[in-house]
């Protein structure tokens, strides 16, 4: 473990970037807990209150954000600042991303449905700063060789072709598929050649006289959502709670 963490990590300047990975995913999961300590009214912790006005902590998330990102600009990619402030940067990315729903909708939906957008992003966001720690990076060019690289016609022909694998899973409403195949380009590629959900704009455009196609990408995307849904939702239950229930489901929550 120790010959791959220097060789894969150290050697080629990678240890920030595992640094604010791990801060950041330790940051999301404290302040998890702690909201939901505070939620349920247990431990010592409570809400931030400034002249009656409830601090979110996204505020103090921006500010080490700054801090860290200017900082590591500043110290390069070796050496303790460096180190320091990629901790300082993901820390403060954690904070702003576990409020990520706060800021999309201007709104405090922390607790709803929709505050479940700040757990996806979340993990989205881990699992590809993950795939680049391990050495994949963006359209594919590290399959290359150093022939193809130096020459830069074959760095240009891939990351052209997997980009545009990258927006065709996107016009067909695959939005995950979509960032993934950025750094993977065998899932852009799947996501190109697939059918469109119901609802995106390529189903809009293609499948508009073609009541087949729009019959067999409404059954698929049903039968994914049906199979999907209910693991999606315990998992980001578990990693950030579940919602409050709306009016809707008080009936049922009562029984």
């Amino acid at each position: 473990m120790g010959h791959w963490l220097e060789r894969n990590i150290i050697e080629p300047g990678k240890l920030p970037l595992l640094l604010a990975l791990a801060a950041f995913v330790l940051t999301f999961l404290l302040t998890r807990m702690v909201t939901r300590m505070i939620r349920a009214g247990k431990g010592p912790f409570g809400n931030v209150k400034a002249g009656g006005m409830h601090i979110h902590h996204v505020v103090p998330g921006v500010v080490l954000t700054v801090v860290g990102g200017f900082g590591a600009v500043a110290s390069g990619q070796r050496g303790v600042g460096a180190g320091v402030c990629a901790v300082l940067f993901g820390v403060g990315a954690g904070l702003v991303l576990d409020e990520f729903a706060l800021i999309l909708h201007l709104d405090d939906v922390y607790w709803t449905e929709a505050g479940r957008q700040s757990v996806e992003v979340v993990v989205l966001t881990a699992a590809l700063v993950g795939l680049v720690l391990l050495g994949f990076v963006p359209f594919g060019v590290n399959d290359l060789s150093d022939e193809d690289i130096q020459s830069r016609g074959g760095a240009m022909v891939s990351v052209g072709v997997n980009f545009l694998f990258s927006l065709l899973a996107l016009s067909k409403g695959k939005a995950r598929t979509a960032i993934f195949g950025v750094i993977v380009p065998l899932v852009a590629l799947v996501g190109a050649i697939r059918l469109a959900r119901p609802a995106s704009p390529w189903a809009k455009r293609f499948y508009g006289r073609r009541a087949r196609a729009r019959a067999r990408s409404m059954l698929r995307a049903y039968r994914h959502d049906r199979r999907w849904a209910g693991p999606r939702r315990r998992l980001q239950d578990l990693i950030g709670g579940r919602p409050d229930p709306t009016p809707a489901d008080a009936p049922a929550v009562r029984r």
